[in-house]
């Protein structure tokens, strides 16, 4: 088994707290999975994620990301790793393709020019193949604040994979977006992670979007709760059996599983 992400009893504890945010937590996860990490508010998911993504501290435990120690090295695994926030981090003064310039730069993959015309092929190539799958080729010169809410999440997808991350991180990706921006920013995602091999983490509030995970994990209370494909958390829910009666959402079961647990 290739671990691209290895985590093993995390544990967070803010200070003035009586009991840890991520209590004790171990898993790992595949190259090129699609791993979904769900829980309600406050169940340490949040934290959790900001921890594998080196902007902020653990309390405890070890953690591998592409075989690299966090504790010993966060700017190469920083390197490893793509994130799309939960809120929009784009600079809206600026164009997108200045956007993504600039990212590239900071990670390292193409030292910063004042221009585009000025940046190696290797970047126009990389980026004008990048904007043509999600199909934005016509707004790459365009000022960010010019650009609708799904015209500004496809660019973040396109600056956080331009440096190719081998695991790409995606905190509540379409929070925000219509339907239609929904569809199309996860048929971009699913295309780049069949060419590319890339392993997608994902939280989500929209349950639907972790149907086709290969794994999800539940964490509730800071513990990790459940960790099972989505079909065997299906069969956790009881249904109606009957012809007329559809067989479970994963969104049921997760629903009806975070009750029996005690959320309400």
């Amino acid at each position: 088994m290739n671990k691209v992400i290895d985590v093993k009893n995390l544990v967070k504890q803010y200070k003035g707290t009586k009991k840890p945010a991520v209590d004790d937590i171990s898993f790992d996860v595949e190259k090129g999975e699609f791993f979904a990490f769900l829980g309600p508010n406050g169940a340490g998911k949040t934290t959790t994620i900001s921890i594998l993504t080196t902007t902020l501290n653990k309390t405890s435990g070890e953690i591998k990301i592409a075989g690299i120690d966090l504790d010993k090295s966060a700017r190469k695994v920083r390197e490893k790793i793509g994130i799309i926030f939960q809120r929009p981090s784009l600079d809206l003064d600026l164009t997108a393709e200045e956007n993504i310039r600039f990212h590239s730069a900071l990670y390292g993959k193409f030292a910063y020019m004042p221009s585009y015309k000025m940046m190696p092929k290797e970047y126009k190539n990389k980026i004008t193949d990048l904007a043509e799958i999600v199909g934005i080729s016509d707004s790459l010169f365009k000022p960010i604040k010019k650009l609708s809410g799904g015209m500004q999440r496809k660019f973040e997808i396109v600056r956080s994979l331009i440096h190719t991350p081998e695991v790409l991180f995606l905190d509540e990706p379409t929070q925000g977006l219509d339907a239609v921006s929904r569809r199309n920013l996860w048929d971009y995602i699913n295309q780049v992670r069949q060419k590319s091999g890339t392993t997608v983490f994902l939280t989500t509030h929209y349950i639907d979007e972790a149907e086709g995970a290969d794994r999800v994990c539940i964490i509730n209370n800071g513990k990790i709760a459940a960790l099972s494909s989505p079909e065997n958390l299906k069969k956790t829910l009881e249904y109606d059996p009957t012809p007329k009666v559809c067989l479970p959402t994963l969104e049921d079961a997760y629903v009806q599983f975070l009750a029996k647990e005690g959320n309400k």
